[in-house]
């Protein structure tokens, strides 16, 4: 499972450092792709190809053919560097606005790249709701 928050700089050449806790579950080749809410996602080949029977299994209505054009699309495979970095094209890095700081987090089972504006904004909007949010997918957990 990846979790954690991580400070990280992106260079001049759309190099970025993936932390050195995640690089083990990543493993050699792995898949960074547009994700929601304006971020990126980065998935293991073992994720991603459990994400891709899922997709084919969706019925060829426009909602998921759109949602798959959007999600694949963007998708490339990537491997680190002797740095520990990836190369995060332009389209991908236009697409989350990643300029120079960014965070990297870890979500279950993926990671995300945020712009550190965009990390932020998400926080200040959303840390309110939180108890509500967690009160809604987890009532019977938490009683």
């Amino acid at each position: 499972m990846f979790m954690g928050e991580y400070h990280h700089n992106i260079d001049d050449k759309g190099r970025i450092i993936i932390p050195f806790k995640f690089r083990p579950d990543l493993g050699e080749n792995f898949i960074l792709t547009r994700g929601l809410d304006n971020c990126l996602f980065i998935y293991s080949q073992k994720e991603w190809q459990e994400i891709i029977e899922k997709y084919k299994k969706l019925p060829n209505i426009k909602e998921a053919r759109n949602f798959m054009r959007f999600f694949l699309s963007g998708a490339i495979e990537c491997e680190l560097d002797k740095q520990g970095r990836i190369k995060v094209p332009s389209p991908l890095r236009n697409y989350a606005s990643l300029k120079k700081e960014c965070i990297v987090i870890g979500v279950n089972d993926r990671l995300e790249i945020w712009s550190k504006e965009r990390w932020e904004q998400f926080i200040l909007e959303n840390e309110d709701n939180l108890s509500e949010m967690a009160d809604s997918l987890f009532a019977s957990d938490f009683s």
